[in-house]
Order: C-alpha cells, then structure tokens, then sequence
C-alpha cells in the first residue's frame, strides 16, 4: 500500500506550497495531521455532541447492506464554532489556495457511524452528485476532519489515489447513495491503488471532487464521526437553484476565531438541511432513470 501523503502546520498556520498542490493534484489528497489542535478538537466536539440538537436535524442514510449512518448537514457555515471552523483561514482560506480562487462554503455536514451499526458510505465521486446539481466544473473539494479516531475496523476514509485524473464517471443509485459505475469503478481499481486513510481525531483529508473514494460499515465497538466542509469555487456557481447554496460570499476569519467563540449553535445562521429534502432529492433521481429506460 502506497505511504500516506501527509502534512504538518506550523504555528497553528498551513502552508500551500508547491508540493502540497503537486500532491493534491496528481495523487487526489493530502492528510493534514493535526489540523485542529487538541483545545480546538474539544471546543469543536462539544459542539457536535449537542443531543437536541441532532435529535432535531440527523437523519439516517441507509447504506443497502442492513446497516445505517446518521447525517447532520447545514448550508451556511455560521455565526458559531464550526462556522468559524468552516471560515477559518487554514480551512477556507487553504482551500482557495487549492483551488487557485475564491470559494464560498457549498455545506457542510456532520457523518456519524455509531459502533457496530454505522452504515458504509459506497465507492462514489463527491461530483458523482454535485454535477446533478448543475457544478458544471469540478472546482471543489471536501476538507473531511476526523472527529473521533477513523480506523479501518470503524469504517475509515479509503481512496483510489490518483483516481480523479479519470474525470467524472457515470454514477448509479444504491439504494438512498449514488456508487460509481461498477465497471468503471473496478476498471480504475485495477490501476489506481486502494490507500486506507487512517486518522487520529484533528486529522483533516483534502479530497478534490472527481477522487473514488467510500467507507466501510462500523464492525468496531468505536463510534466513528467526521466532519465535512464542501467548498465550491465562486465562478463555479450552479445554474439553477437547488437544495444546497448558490454563490454566497464567504468571510474568512482568523484560526484564533474558533477558540474565541462562545457560541456552540447558531441554528439561524446555518439553514439546517431535513432528510426529507434529501429523500426528494433521490425520489427525483428515480423517476429521471425510470425515463431515461
């Protein structure tokens, strides 16, 4: 198995230099280890682990193999700790850097894998579903943040490096998810290699959007969440409206603004997404494939 392509900060501050982009751009990811330091982790997970407010807005995401995970999404980053995360120069700020313009924040959503239950995630390019939603180009990316330890055995990240070269691939339902064209996708297998991407919790993966990438069901008695901060580029703005935002200009604030925060949920700020908006979304796939045959 190929190593890991891994990073550091430096004085809470991450550096694009012209290796980091050369990695992004030919492998498909970089690893940032320690993105969140461990009184930002905290700050951040004490957050997440508001019950009332994920008994109000979580849904399931079943994943066609007996096994569910929850969501949480939101389309607006916020007034609040993870809002200020969202806008955080060494997130937002190194994602421009990324993607080489002004981005504005696409969503972000809380996926959580509880132990011995939580659902798989099937092989899929995050523009596998954002290209249905008229991004007619790539220029975006998912910044994912551990927020417990993501192993193999509690169903870490795991990619096809170098799989986003391929351009984007025809995509089918599975179930209440979109996988990539079976085909294709074990086509790809046979030239890109399978990397498992273990973190600890603070770790953050880059991922551009046409990278293969899935996550297995939770076997292990840890539960497994993560964080994910979907960016689009600001000239990459959809054509028509749909169930995430338009161009929104995004105001970046410094890394010292998520520890300064006092606020954990600014629920107004942020335009909390329902599961029945997404099972919408999917009702409207299956009648477009039921007239395409």
């Amino acid at each position: 198995m190929p190593a890991l392509t891994e990073y550091e900060l430096e004085d809470n501050n991450f550096d694009v230099t012209a290796q980091v982009k050369d990695d992004f751009n030919k492998k498909g990811y970089i690893l940032v280890r320690k993105l969140l330091s461990d009184a930002e982790l905290s700050r951040v997970r004490a957050a997440l682990d508001n019950q009332g407010v994920l008994n109000d807005y979580a849904y399931d995401v079943d994943d066609g193999a007996d096994k569910q995970s929850r969501m949480c999404l939101w389309r607006h980053p916020g007034n609040d700790v993870t809002g200020m995360l969202a806008r955080s120069e060494k997130v937002a700020g190194t994602s421009e850097k990324l993607l080489d313009g002004e981005v504005y924040h696409y969503h972000s959503k809380l996926m959580m894998k509880e132990a011995y239950t939580g659902g798989r995630f099937v092989w899929h390019q995050d523009y596998g579903y954002w290209y249905k939603n008229t991004c007619l180009f790539p220029d975006m990316l998912t910044v994912f943040i551990a927020i417990d330890p993501c192993r193999l055995e509690n169903g870490c990240l795991q990619v096809l490096e170098g799989s986003h070269r391929c351009g984007k691939i025809e995509h089918v339902l599975c179930g209440a998810q979109l996988g990539a064209e079976p085909e294709r996708l074990e086509q790809l297998k046979s030239r890109c290699p399978l990397v498992s991407v273990e973190m600890n919790p603070g770790d953050a993966s880059l991922l551009p959007l046409n990278l293969l990438h899935c996550s297995s069901q939770n076997n292990g008695p840890n539960r497994r969440w993560a964080l994910a901060i979907a960016y689009n580029r600001a000239d990459n703005d959809p054509v028509i409206e749909h169930h995430h935002p338009k161009y929104t200009k995004l105001d970046k604030v410094p890394n010292s603004a998520i520890m300064e925060t006092t606020v954990d949920w600014d629920l107004p700020s942020k335009d909390m997404f329902t599961g029945t908006k997404r099972a919408d979304f999917f009702e409207e796939l299956k009648k477009n494939e039921l007239q395409k045959n």
